[in-house]
């Protein structure tokens, strides 16, 4: 039996019309060994878009799949990216293949904050979940979640020469974390409201944080030598540790506290810079040496501070100096007594200095900055009206003027796109907005034409595609030539906005539904120019129709027989075309219809109301046949699929959704957007649709080959449902772990539950196989005489007739590494004493060692309890341990023993061939640079 009714599936293609998201940050990256500073990245929903800024294109795309990113962070060392997403989730991006095979599920919700450390070999992400979790990079896998925030995590930073980690949060406190012990050994409380931003100084000596006022606080830090904070006795108000001191025990508490914040470091307010701005800082950004700040607010300036070097203060304190000495000078001439020395004051004017400020076209949303060589500062910024701009400047001057030295715009429109419009070849698309009109190539997604227009609020292609007609709010209809991308005329249509333009059937001209309560019909028409002389296009008004309520959407009947106008008082009026007559009054929803569409067989008309629901009705007798609850917010736009039943609606909810309105079946649901969905047009032929939306993007879907199956889809979406609430279900409870700061990183999902039920169904197998070859073993030595072995099970001749116990061990090895140990945790304990022989059984075949050690390890650590109360494992455990340190201890020799022989023949060949290797040449060259300034200095000095 075939199929009744065949639908076809529609799949997104493409993403196009934004050029920067405004959730994520700008970054600069490096892109297979080019210029530094030009190539940035920005986040486009749910990709990552590189952008070749002197060339103006795209260059890279890093493929999202489902959910916004929210934060860039590119390596030290430039070859990958790390993305987060507004799921938690983050992705390590390999530019040079743009592709992703690391990623690390540890936040409930979007990550805030990212940062390498100095290496790149542990990553730290912050997220509004309030944790912040410290990922192992080359180990791919997490390594503890701290808590402590109360509030959304805004900057979190490592130090880079101890072992240290400062975050900030919207609760107003920076937090100092001690990550050998992970615990918080201070929190600052310096700060009056949110801590927006935050940068380390100085070599780490110096934290500068950004909060809601205009000032950035400066805050020395002053780290204790470690053999004297380990070899002296601490000091605890004038008497030591050691001493026995009788004080109550909250104030010892706190004076241990104390104590052992002093030991690790100090952090006191060195003072304040003010910004220029008087609102909160948006975003606080450094360059990679901490030479230069940053730092702007909702406003469209950027301002950028210097950090003066320690010769270059002494410089200027020493002219300060001279100063204060020749004024005292001047004063005891005046006075005759003899004063003291004058005395200067070193404060943090003199340190951080105002190098410039950077107006921008529009607000800013993100900035990020970039020393280059020569003293060059490359400047990213991202707006808030989808552009980014570039400006570059010298460090060096004295006044420096910063140069724009591009602007990325041909690919977006400032402003949200509020209609759009397919050309009847099908090869074009309509895009207005609130300032421009662009026309798109939807084959391959270029410009094809920007044109400068009203705020746009309907559109449409004239017959033959060579003009366009535009519906303003302010009543006005432009008409636009496309050949030369020149406004050919405005007519001063209506005296409110334009809602709705729809051209005849007969194609000889338009009608126009506004606020001021009409509806007009105009004809095309020809009329010489004259200034060219030569004929152009122009509507003449021939008829209006007159009704009580703003016209808010009109059409006309395929058939050119009725016109449809949906009224501000939530009714559709139908009226007979030829003479205007009343028909129907179309009544039932409780909001306001804000868009209609009529069948091409002018049998059923759809109406998509504010009120979320979708009406079909007949033409024939006005009859609602079916009501249906489409969206979760209005419903924005509807158009029928040319010459079929079926219809697309777009909603506030994010959605667009496809109808069949003779079963009244939801057919598909189209996801992609992360905001409201305003507009959305479909191909003359069915194959195309774009829709538009408030993240500034546009949106192309295709029609494929590939059937809907009905209730497949139905099961699919519950699948889809039933994930994500095992997603959102509890965190699994690690037995013996304190409600403390630290936690373990990864968090339960989807993933790791199947990665459990893998490893499950492996030692299921491995049972049965056992089972099997003993009872074989039984029968042979019953019978007497070897009897022909078991059939082996399917799985293990299909992944080439491996060992029961060797496919267990490929099961966990295919686990994510940053998966393993919450894919463990689930494990029942059950399953936990045949675990434990077979990893006795690979330590000993020196199989996957690392591995198994850090499995055996987490299972103690877990199952400690229960495994210890366990006589049956007591000889199984001592087998590990003796097994485990020979095994360890071995592979320790060999890398020795490797890495010894390595460093042989570096030295072999460096004394050879007289090069270095595996060093920083450029860092040795500097050191010699510098010695010699020192010695000819000292000669100078002699001489």
């Amino acid at each position: 039996m075939g199929l009744t009714k065949q639908y076809l599936r529609y799949a997104a293609s493409a993403v196009f019309g934004v050029i920067g998201s405004q959730r994520a940050n700008i970054a600069y990256v490096t892109l297979r060994g080019g210029e530094k500073g030009r190539y940035v990245a920005v986040a486009a929903c749910e990709h990552v878009f590189i952008w070749d800024v002197r060339k103006g294109e795209k260059v890279l795309i890093l493929q999202g799949q489902k959910h916004e990113v929210s934060f860039l962070c590119p390596s030290p060392d430039g070859v990958h990216v790390a993305v987060g997403y507004e799921d938690g989730m983050v992705r390590i991006f390999n530019l040079l293949s743009g592709e992703s095979n690391v990623s690390f599920n540890g936040h409930k919700s979007g990550v805030t904050a990212m940062n390498y450390d100095s290496l790149g070999a542990r990553l730290v992400t912050g997220s509004k979940d309030t944790d912040v979790i410290v990922w192992d990079i080359i180990n791919e896998c997490g390594l503890y979640r701290l808590r402590g925030h109360k509030d959304i995590i805004t900057q979190a930073l490592f130090l880079k020469d101890k072992n240290l980690l400062v975050s900030s949060s919207k609760d107003s406190f920076v937090k100092w974390w001690d990550l050998d012990t992970q615990h918080c050994f201070k929190t600052m409380v310096g700060h009056r409201s949110e801590v927006w931003g935050m940068v380390l100084l100085d070599r780490d000596n110096r934290l500068l944080t950004g909060s809601a006022d205009s000032e950035l606080r400066a805050w020395d830090i002053r780290r204790l030598e470690e053999g004297k904070a380990e070899g002296e006795p601490r000091v605890k108000k004038g008497k030591t540790l050691l001493e026995d001191d009788e004080d109550d025990d909250g104030k010892e508490e706190e004076e241990e506290a104390e104590t052992v914040e002093e030991r690790i470091l100090s952090c006191q307010k060195a003072g304040s810079i003010l910004r220029e701005a008087r609102d909160r800082v948006v975003s606080l950004t450094a360059d990679s040496k901490a030479r230069v700040i940053a730092c702007h607010g909702n406003d469209a300036v950027l301002e950028v501070f210097t950090v003066l070097s320690e010769e270059e203060v002494q410089r200027k304190m020493n002219k300060k100096l001279k100063k204060a000495k020749k004024k005292a000078a001047k004063t005891q001439e005046g006075a005759g007594d003899q004063t003291a020395e004058p005395v200067v004051e070193r404060t943090l004017k003199d340190e951080i200095i105002r190098l410039t400020n950077i107006k921008a076209s529009a607000k800013i949303r993100w900035a990020d900055v970039l020393s280059c060589a020569g003293g060059e500062l490359k400047v990213a910024l991202l707006l808030q009206n989808n552009t980014v701009e570039t400006y570059s400047l010298k460090t060096s001057d004295k006044n420096p003027a910063a140069n724009k030295t591009s602007r990325l715009t041909l690919g977006g429109h400032r402003t949200d796109v509020r209609t759009l419009a397919f050309s009847s070849d099908n090869l074009a698309v309509l895009s207005a907005s609130g300032d421009t009109v662009k026309v798109w190539n939807r084959s391959t997604l270029q410009v094809i034409r920007t044109m400068a227009c009203e705020y746009a609020l309907c559109s449409l292609f004239v017959p033959g595609d060579r003009q366009i007609i535009l519906g303003t709010k302010s009543g006005k209809l432009q008409i636009f030539e496309l050949a030369s991308g020149s406004l050919l005329e405005t007519v001063d249509a209506h005296s409110g906005a334009v809602w709705s333009l729809c051209v005849a059937p007969d194609q000889r001209g338009i009608i126009s539904g506004s606020a001021d309560k009409t509806v007009k019909f105009w004809e095309f028409e020809l009329v010489r120019d004259k200034e060219t002389d030569q004929k152009r296009l122009t509507v003449k008004h021939t008829r209006t129709l007159q009704l009580d309520e703003d016209v808010l959407c009109v059409k006309f009947s395929p058939d050119h027989r009725l016109l449809a106008v949906s009224l501000l008082d939530c009714t559709v009026k139908v009226f007979y075309t030829d003479t205007l007559k009343f028909f129907l009054s179309l009544y039932g929803h409780k909001l306001p219809v804000l868009c209609l569409d009529i069948t091409h067989d002018s049998a059923l008309i759809a109406t998509g109301s504010a009120d979320r629901n979708v009406k079909i009705w007949g033409l024939d007798f006005g009859d609602c046949h079916r009501s249906l609850f489409a969206h979760d917010d209005s419903v924005m736009f509807l158009q029928f699929v040319p010459k079929t039943h079926l219809f697309f609606t777009a909603g506030k909810d994010k959605k667009i959704k496809q109808w069949d309105a003779d079963k009244f079946e939801l057919i598909q649901t189209l996801e992609g957007h992360h905001r409201e969905v305003w507009c959305l047009a479909i191909s003359p032929n069915g194959d195309h649709l774009v829709s538009s939306s408030h993240d500034k993007s546009l949106r192309l879907w295709e029609r494929t080959r590939e059937p809907i199956i009905l209730e497949e889809e139905r099961e699919m979406e519950r699948e889809a449902e039933f994930e994500e609430s095992m997603a959102k279900g509890d965190a699994p409870v690690v037995p013996g772990e304190t409600e403390g700061e630290a936690a373990p990183a990864g968090k339960k999902s989807i993933e790791t539950v199947k990665a459990a039920e893998r490893i499950m169904e492996a030692l299921e197998l491995y049972r049965e196989e056992t089972r099997k070859s003993e009872e074989h073993k039984y029968f042979c030595e019953k019978a007497g005489k070897e009897l022909p072995p078991p059939k082996p099970n399917p799985i293990l001749v299909a992944f080439g007739n491996v060992t029961p116990s060797r496919y267990v061990l490929d099961v966990i090895r295919k686990v994510r590494s940053s998966e393993l140990e919450i894919s463990l945790l689930v494990l029942p304990f059950p399953y936990v004493p045949e675990l434990l022989k077979l990893f006795s059984s690979y330590i000993q075949q020196g199989l996957e060692v690392e591995l198994v050690c850090r499995c055996l390890f987490f299972l103690l650590k877990i199952h400690f309890g229960q495994i210890t109360s366990n006589q049956m494992l007591v000889s199984v455990i001592d087998e590990l341990k003796t097994n485990t340190l020979s095994k360890v201890c071995q592979i320790r020799d060999v890398l020795g023993f490797n890495s010894a022989a390595l460093q042989f023949l570096q030295r072999e060949i460096e004394s050879k061939e007289d090069v270095m290797f595996f060093a920083d040449a450029t860092g040795q060259l500097e050191e010699k640079k510098k010695r010699r300034r020192k010695r000819e200095r000292a000669v100078l000095t002699i001489a």
